[in-house]
């Protein structure tokens, strides 16, 4: 990690996992990573510009249209193959597609659909595929 500046200004890059403290006079400020937040704690420190190159991960997955009669469609995931699937949506998917945000680095997701009636009928589920997210 690096962190260049002067002047209450300050410049982050380089940044891994983990929080960081830059702390002059034993105040300063903490960045943390995951959620890209700054806290700023010094009156001192008027202005903070970083800039972050994290890789962010996502799977599209896609799927063709029921021919039957459907009023959205249950999209599940699971890190097991075959078994322990949990539904990713809250509310039923209207379109032929969704993005998988919630997907972390070196594991591998293993995804079904399944579509579902006016009465809440649930299909089977559809053939398994998987992403593996370098």
């Amino acid at each position: 990690m690096t962190i260049t500046g002067a002047d209450g200004s300050y410049k982050f890059t380089g940044l891994t996992g983990g929080a960081y403290t830059v702390a002059p006079n034993r105040t300063g400020f903490q960045f943390s990573p995951a959620s890209q937040n700054v806290t700023v704690g010094s009156s001192d420190v008027t202005k903070i510009d970083f800039e972050i190159s994290a890789l962010q991960h996502s799977v599209t997955l896609s799927w063709s249209a029921s021919t039957s009669m459907v009023s959205g469609y249950n999209l599940y995931r699971s890190t097991v193959s075959g078994t322990g699937y949990m539904r990713l949506n809250e509310a039923l998917i209207f379109d032929l597609s969704y993005v998988d945000k919630s997907v972390e680095a070196g594991t591998t997701y293993f995804y079904v659909a399944s579509a579902v009636d006016a009465s809440g009928t649930e299909s089977l589920s559809s053939n398994e595929v998987s992403a593996n997210i370098p």
